[in-house]
């Protein structure tokens, strides 16, 4: 079993000696570091480190001290996480269910540092499946002249649920930006292309009019400005002329469940830093 850790995610301006800093106040208090990670943004200026340890100590009051470290010496931002953290997860699908599944079957498998904790739909479609899994589903119908209340009763249903992290497994609905400043938790949205190319609905079928060679997916956080959130994860694959939008769509949704599945674990790992619009993804 891994020997629990405290994990920090830092960014700020950069200045010398950041390095060496960190690592010292971890060594002086007997603690061990067990991965350390940095990059630096030379246009922007801005330092990104993550770094984990095993603590020496009581690992909430380290992991507490170590925060106000950085913020007050180091005049940096930190996120500070323990790997005994278990974060909750909304589960939210319409219909097309291989991310669905595929996202499920991971959880239970344990890849997953979380715990799904239930699934909203907008159809009921994948209800049964949802208590065969033994998870909570709560169908909330969304149409153009009921959203704001859907809306409500979403944000109510993730509330109740201790939701830290929302993941959108092909749910086919925008999310509002008063519904994204209101979860109190990041939103994790699978889009089925290579973003930028072929936003909005339909990209297959874009993407065989345009006779491209490459089809891709793309996993995001949402924002109010549809598929155009920080991207965290991205892959492609091949295709030629002989394929018809069939081939592209199955070819596809094998994209779409990995790349999802990894965006969701570098979120869940705590690898990921998100700054203007873009994100740093410590490997």
């Amino acid at each position: 079993m891994k020997t629990p850790s405290i994990i920090a995610l830092i960014h700020g301006p950069d200045q010398p000696g950041l390095v060496s800093r960190v690592s010292s106040w971890i060594f002086l208090r007997g603690s061990n570091i067990v991965h350390a990670d940095q990059h630096e943004d030379p246009e922007a200026g801005i330092f990104f480190q993550r770094v984990e340890w095993i603590p020496s100590g009581q690992m909430e009051d380290e992991a507490a001290a170590f925060k106000k470290f950085v913020g007050e010496e180091l005049n940096m931002a930190a996120k500070v996480a323990l790997s005994t953290d278990r974060p909750k997860v909304a589960l939210f699908v319409s219909k097309i269910d291989h991310c669905f599944h595929d996202t499920i079957l991971r959880f239970r498998s344990g890849e997953m540092a979380g715990e799904l904790a239930c699934v909203i739909s907008n159809h009921d479609d994948l209800a049964d499946d949802a208590a065969r899994y033994g998870l909570p589903f709560h169908h909330i119908p969304v149409t153009k002249a009921n959203k704001a209340q859907a809306e409500d009763t979403q944000l109510k249903k993730i509330h109740e649920h201790g939701t830290e992290l929302v993941v959108m497994a092909r749910y086919m609905q925008i999310l509002s930006d008063r519904f994204l400043n209101e979860a109190g938790c990041p939103v994790i949205n699978i889009h089925h292309s290579f973003l930028p190319a072929f936003a909005g609905g339909k990209p297959y079928h874009q993407a065989h009019s345009r006779g491209v060679k490459l089809i891709g997916a793309t996993a995001h956080y949402a924002t109010a400005d549809l598929d155009e959130g920080p991207i965290i994860h991205q892959d492609v694959t091949r295709i030629n002329h002989r394929n018809a939008i069939p081939d592209l769509i199955r070819k596809g949704r094998d994209l779409e469940k990995s790349v999802f599945a990894q965006a969701i674990r570098l979120h869940l790992d705590n690898r990921i830093l998100v700054y203007n619009n873009k994100t740093v993804v410590f490997d």
